[in-house]
């Protein structure tokens, strides 16, 4: 049997590539663990205080909590919407209006800066509504095509002749979608879950419209850090927000495996 041997173009085109995407994230890294009371690399001494002075400054510790709390709430209303919108996209392909599948990405579609003040000016402005509930809906409705698109990739090998035989066995419609349909897309929720968590997360266009005073996500709170200070705060900030996501995808991996989510 020959042996492949991969030719040496492409292993410096794949380590050009590693190169690329590790070394930005080196010198944030570096950057965050100076010692010096502005930004450098590489880091002049090595110190954890601005990982602490996060912690220590009360509109970090108040907007991490608000980040926390829109990211989590607008997935889960997300997907109560996503899921029902998928399923019924899929299950029903030939009957619904194919306009109707574009109608859930038109979000992304639209540019978000367009999108966050067209959110400002009808929403918040027009109806006074409270700056939390703005970025609830506001975030709900960017990460929404994400939970749609992922389920339905998942739901779309999905062979709904099994659900039909439930059904004509006796099973409700209902029961026979939370134990026949549901389990079989699982991964693809999980992997809807984790993607719209952290596009959430760290949403910076639509949030700058809809941010008011006392309310504020993380991003937006690094940019106005920026403005006045240049320390190196912002790379803490940026490398636990790293291992936050590096964190996510360890517990997925552990719990269920990485191959899981491609099922």
């Amino acid at each position: 049997m020959m042996s492949y041997r991969p030719h040496p173009l492409l292993i410096v085109v794949t380590a050009l590539v590693y190169l690329f995407l590790m070394v930005p994230l080196v010198i944030v890294v570096g950057a965050a663990l100076s010692d010096t009371t502005y930004l450098t690399f590489p880091p002049q001494g090595l110190s954890l205080r601005w990982f602490t002075n996060i912690f220590e400054i009360s509109a970090f510790r108040r907007t991490i909590v608000t980040s926390l709390q829109i990211a989590f709430l607008g997935t889960m209303i997300a997907l109560l919407i996503g899921i029902p919108a998928a399923y019924a996209l899929n299950r029903f392909r030939v009957e619904l209006p194919k306009w109707l599948g574009t109608l859930f990405v038109l979000p992304i579609l639209v540019p978000e800066i367009v999108f966050g003040f067209a959110l400002l000016k009808s929403f918040t402005v027009g109806t006074g509504a409270p700056i939390f509930l703005a970025l609830l809906i506001g975030h709900t409705l960017i990460v929404l095509p994400y939970v749609v698109r992922v389920i339905s990739a998942s739901l779309a090998s999905f062979d709904f002749s099994i659900e039909e035989a439930a059904i004509s066995l006796g099973s409700a419609p209902v029961k026979t979608f939370f134990t026949i349909v549901l389990p079989n897309v699982r991964g693809g929720v999980i992997a809807a879950f984790i993607l719209a968590f952290i596009t959430s997360l760290n949403d910076v266009s639509v949030s700058l419209f809809l941010t008011g005073p006392g309310i504020s996500t993380l991003p937006i709170q690094i940019l106005a850090h920026v403005e006045q200070f240049f320390d190196p705060t912002v790379a803490s900030v940026s490398v636990l927000l790293m291992f936050l996501t590096v964190a996510v995808m360890a517990i997925v991996e552990r719990t269920l495996g990485l191959t899981f989510l491609a099922k």
